[in-house]
């Protein structure tokens, strides 16, 4: 495996002005020579014109986070991060390699989470380029290979786990969306490694379920919530009620047999379960038929 050599170069300032001065003799040698008539000092002047047109091929500039990577007729030489104007052998190819922190927000998969249920989910991953010898030599498009097994890795985590926890303990896509990202982003940075990428974050961005079971499944959340919003109320009443008994008795304002105070606490009970206001039965007549 290829790994980045930090390479420094010289300046580029003081070349270029060897370079420009070198150019300005040349071409006042050139126009001597024609002057003068002379064939050899015009075919030493060809041959210094050559060698500075190719000269002026090792100039180039290094932009803020960016590096290039030099190679010498296909081998790998290194890689210069410094910005600025660089002077290098000529004959090196340089290939510019962005360092700066990049993202995007993966397309909307359809996949099947732990339970079978087909869901959409979609991810988003902030990365950046960290050894760019492993970006340029280890993998072919180091950016579609980023994209790619991004996505690989999101399929792979959502079939992991169910888009709902139905049992207290379990992780869930939803209900547990910090430590899902931890692992996605552990996942997708140890397929990156290789291709000299760091993951700095990986997040799901979209979470639904797909359109077919998407009905079907929010009846069931409803009912869901439903059920827990019963089970809380019916708990209050029983308090509730328990609390009025205990206060009648302890008063002594009433003395209630066990069937009238059936009574009084399934009146209670449906008073305060129930979905819309009390309509009171008042009686006008006696309290025992």
């Amino acid at each position: 495996m290829q790994k980045e050599i930090v390479q420094n170069v010289e300046s580029g300032l003081g070349a270029l002005v060897l370079l420009f001065v070198g150019s300005l003799s040349t071409v006042a040698g050139f126009i001597f020579a024609v002057n003068l008539k002379s064939g050899p000092l015009g075919a030493v002047v060809s041959v210094v014109a050559v060698v500075l047109f190719i000269a002026w091929f090792g100039l180039f500039t290094v932009a803020p986070n960016e590096g290039k990577v030099l190679q010498l007729f296909g081998r790998y030489v290194g890689t210069v991060r410094q910005p600025g104007l660089k002077y290098a052998n000529p004959f090196y190819t340089k290939k510019s390699i962005s360092l700066r922190i990049r993202n995007f927000e993966s397309s909307k998969l359809k996949v099947n989470d732990h339970d079978g249920s087909p869901i959409e989910i979609a991810a988003v991953v902030v990365w950046r380029v960290v050894d760019t010898a492993e970006a340029a030599f280890e993998v072919d498009d180091y950016e579609n290979y980023v994209l790619v097994q991004s996505e690989a890795a999101l399929r792979n985590l959502a079939t992991q786990y169910q888009y709902d926890a139905h049992e207290e303990g379990k992780m869930s896509l939803r209900g547990n969306t910090q430590e899902i990202a931890e692992r996605l982003q552990g996942e997708v940075e140890a397929r990156l490694s290789k291709a000299g990428v760091n993951v700095i974050e990986a997040r799901i961005s979209h979470l639904a379920y797909a359109p077919e079971i998407a009905s079907s499944m929010l009846r069931r959340q409803q009912a869901g919530a439903v059920i827990a919003a019963r089970s809380l109320i019916v708990a209050g009443a029983v308090g509730m009620v328990e609390m009025a008994l205990a206060d009648l008795a302890k008063r002594n304002i009433i003395n209630l047999d066990p069937e009238r105070k059936a009574q009084m606490v399934s009146n209670l009970l449906v008073v305060l379960c129930s979905d819309h206001d009390a309509q009171p039965v008042i009686n006008a007549g006696t309290m025992h038929p």
